[in-house]
């Protein structure tokens, strides 16, 4: 995650920080996910079944694309100087509009929507992602995403 000071994160509030790389959603990180997550729904696991379908194959998981947000965040999210530790806070919300076909590639656009110190050394940040699916004028996933920075 690119280093900043916290005065420069502040002053880009509302404006896109950063797009991610492409990443590929192949069918054997959708069989993965169904195996750690237990969820083995046919659209998802069985490429035969899911072509009679109206998405013609199997589909990602919305959580396995919403879990990628931590991948594609690492080269794009600024972080303070000085930073000691982040965490995951949670989202204010999260919508799956389009679905993501096996084989398919996806990327993060992040926009920072607020920073704001919550306790001393404690900082809240909130990003509006779209996930976007290559090609296709539908994004996968909208979210407002929080995170806290301890400095």
């Amino acid at each position: 995650m690119p280093l900043a000071a916290i005065e420069d994160i502040s002053s880009r509030v509302g404006e896109e920080i950063g797009v991610s790389p492409w990443i590929v959603v192949d069918q054997q990180a959708i069989d993965t996910f169904a195996d750690v997550t237990g969820d083995h729904q046919f659209i998802h696991v069985d490429p035969q079944a899911a072509a009679r379908t109206p998405f013609g194959g199997t589909i990602a998981h919305g959580f396995l694309t919403l879990s990628l947000l931590s991948q594609m965040a690492a080269g794009v999210m600024l972080v303070p100087d000085g930073i000691k530790m982040a965490v995951n806070y949670g989202f204010e919300r999260v919508r799956f509009i389009a679905p993501v076909r096996s084989g398919r590639r996806v990327r993060g656009r992040f926009v920072l929507s607020s920073v704001e110190e919550k306790r001393r050394g404690q900082w809240q940040f909130v990003h509006d992602v779209t996930v976007e699916i290559e090609g296709e004028d539908k994004p996968a996933l909208t979210a407002a995403w929080i995170g806290l920075i301890f400095l």
